[in-house]
Order: C-alpha cells, then sequence, then structure tokens
C-alpha cells in the first residue's frame, strides 16, 4: 500500500533529510549499503501492475512504476529487479511521492548530487535513474 503522506511536508525537505542521513556515512560502501537497505523496505508491487505499460524504459534491470492520484496529489509506486536499482527507487519516491503535480515538475532531483551519487553510479543506472526521473516528470505533466 503506498503512503498516503509523505514523510517531508515537502519535496526541498525530503531532499535535505536525505543529504543529512547520507552525510553520517563515512565511504561509499555503506552508503550503498543503506541504499540497499531503503530497497528491500519497498512494498512489494503485485504481478498484476508488472506490465509493459508501466515497465521504465531505458533500465538495464527491469524496473516498473505505477501512478496513481490526480494533479493534487500524484503518489507512485515502484519496484525493481535490482537492490541498489531499488534503493534509488526508494529515494526517488520519498522526494516525489504524495505530492501535487506542480511541486513535482518543479522539484529537480539536487540530493543526488548532493549524496554524491551522481559520480558513483555506473552509466546504464545513471541512465536508468534518468527514465525513471522522466516518467515520474512525464505522468506529473499529464494529470
Amino acid at each position: 500500500m503506498p503512503l498516503e503522506t509523505a514523510p517531508e511536508p515537502t519535496a526541498e525537505a525530503a531532499q535535505q533529510a536525505i543529504a543529512e542521513e547520507f552525510a553520517f556515512f563515512g565511504d561509499w560502501t555503506e552508503r550503498y549499503q543503506y541504499l540497499i537497505d531503503l530497497g528491500r523496505k519497498l512494498p512489494p508491487l503485485p504481478d498484476a501492475l508488472k506490465t509493459e505499460e508501466h515497465r521504465v524504459q531505458g533500465c538495464q534491470s527491469q524496473v516498473w512504476l505505477v501512478a496513481e492520484g490526480d494533479a493534487a496529489q500524484l503518489r507512485f509506486r515502484a519496484i525493481s529487479d535490482s537492490a541498489i536499482v531499488s534503493g534509488l527507487i526508494a529515494l526517488l519516491l520519498r522526494v516525489y511521492s504524495a505530492r501535487p503535480a506542480a511541486e513535482i515538475l518543479a522539484t529537480e532531483p539536487r540530493f543526488i548530487e548532493a549524496i554524491g551519487l551522481a559520480k558513483h553510479l555506473s552509466p546504464t543506472r545513471s541512465n536508468g535513474l534518468a527514465a525513471m526521473l522522466a516518467m515520474i516528470k512525464g505522468h506529473a505533466a499529464t494529470v
């Protein structure tokens, strides 16, 4: 079941909280482990939703993303067959899910740079992250 409300009041507050959490870890081994742990906490996505319509194109791993709601509040559910990608999904959902479409569209994912993630992702994972973000913003633009 998706969260009805976001853990932080705004997308910017969520990005700030993510940056503060990642600052606790001394190296990238610990940060990757934290990402994997976040991904493990994602609720399962029913197989009925794992369709081509919901599959994120451009990801090396399998990723499904489902949008629900309207312009006042869009909620996202997503899952991947990759542990690290599931962790990336958890971060994206924390920033963008349960927010108004206008806030989603206005929010740039600064947390990616703030936590040093951009430098530590392979090109294929970076492309997948961009594809997931594009799908989230695409849903927000069309509600």
